[in-house]
């Protein structure tokens, strides 16, 4: 099934040209597309037929006044077809890997303003859920999605690789809410996770700590992968050829993690600090700590990457990153009216690096 073409019926083998421009004509006036249509060579993709017939079919829509043919340029519908009263489909999906309201109380207060703002402007939302590890099955529930429903656009929170990979081939109009895995070119708004842990890296290296672990949940989210990658490149400079970073990853739950610190901090090498990705994760971890009889931050020094209001109301207060949820829902929301009304967003990241909330859990290792 192919997402930006939901209601195409494939071109029998009879007037292959005049099947096509008929069948392109029909998308236009749904929606499918706003300003631009795709390439030649994505619509022969999608139509299943040659490119000397997508060629011809094009020829007879910018006859018709349907578009208008640019060489070397992307070919431009017109506003007659644009303005059509049939043109835009007002839904818009919100693919999870869990349920709406089990996302983190920051995501679901961002995109709760985000869906409101959305709705003032006619659109309405609907969520789809599809775990992260049942790829195969999640890619199959999103497929049956968008064939029974006529979606503009979606909004991805936190989707594995292999949807990543799905959006970017399929050419859907979409923002991911969250990083992008290497390999794929979508969309993004996320935190630079990658810069906030090479600098948590590096103050803690700074402070004189040599033995930090970074505490993370084994999710193969790129955010978490680009949090690792970050943390790594604290250690590449000369002067701190001394010190190796630790990565620790669980599974998420509060047992796995216990256990994982308990090994960690009966090694001969345990860690004089911790860099925590959830804020979760974090408290967790400071609880855990305090009851093996480790004082924070005299034995041990936390930082959690992730914000969480909690945070600097606990005394000592959690050094923290902190970026506030009107500035991001702010952004979130500008991407996603540029993108119900151009029906397109340059596949690039827009990232937001934010406030080192330096706390009380943070100091020199001990001597």
């Amino acid at each position: 099934m192919n997402s930006d073409s939901p209601s195409f019926d494939l071109p029998r083998r009879q007037s292959l040209s005049a099947q096509a421009a008929e069948a392109l004509e029909r998308a236009i006036g749904e929606g499918t597309w706003q300003e631009f249509i795709p390439s030649e060579r994505r619509l022969c993709e999608l139509l299943q037929v040659s490119r000397p017939t997508i060629r011809t079919a094009l020829q007879m829509l910018a006859k018709n006044g349907v578009i208008e043919i640019r060489q070397g340029r992307r070919n431009r519908l017109l506003p007659a077809a644009r303005h059509s009263p049939h043109r835009a489909s007002r839904l818009i999906g919100i693919v999870t890997p869990v349920p709406f309201e089990q996302l983190s109380g920051s995501a679901y207060k961002i995109v709760s303003e985000m869906k409101i703002h959305l709705a003032e402007h006619g659109f309405t939302t609907e969520t789809l859920v599809c775990p992260q590890k049942a790829a195969a099955a999640s890619r199959r529930r999103l497929e049956d999605f968008l064939r029974r429903n006529r979606v503009f656009c979606c909004l991805l929170t936190s989707v594995n690789h292999d949807l990543q990979d799905w959006f970017a081939t399929h050419a859907l109009p979409c923002l991911v809410l969250g990083s992008c895995h290497p390999d794929i070119k979508l969309p993004s708004l996320d935190i630079d996770y990658r810069s906030v842990c090479r600098h948590a890296g590096g103050t803690l290296l700074a402070k004189g700590h040599r033995r930090i672990a970074l505490v993370m949940p084994d999710s193969g989210v790129a955010g978490d992968l680009a949090s690792e990658q970050g943390f790594r490149e604290a250690f590449a400079a000369p002067n701190h050829q001394d010190a190796a970073p630790m990565i620790v990853r669980h599974n998420g739950t509060v047992q796995h993690l216990a256990l994982k610190l308990d090994s960690l901090f009966d090694s001969p090498q345990r860690p004089t600090a911790l860099l925590v990705a959830k804020p979760a994760h974090g408290l967790s971890s400071l609880i855990h700590l305090l009851k093996r009889g480790l004082a924070v931050p005299d034995d041990v020094s936390i930082v959690c990457r992730d914000q969480d209001p909690l945070f600097e109301k606990v005394n000592p207060a959690i050094s923290h990153y902190l970026t506030h949820d009107a500035s991001f829902s702010h952004r979130l929301v500008r991407l996603m009216q540029q993108l119900v009304t151009q029906g397109y967003l340059p596949p690039e990241p827009t990232l937001i690096f934010p406030k080192h909330f330096i706390g009380g859990t943070l100091k020199a290792p001990p001597r």
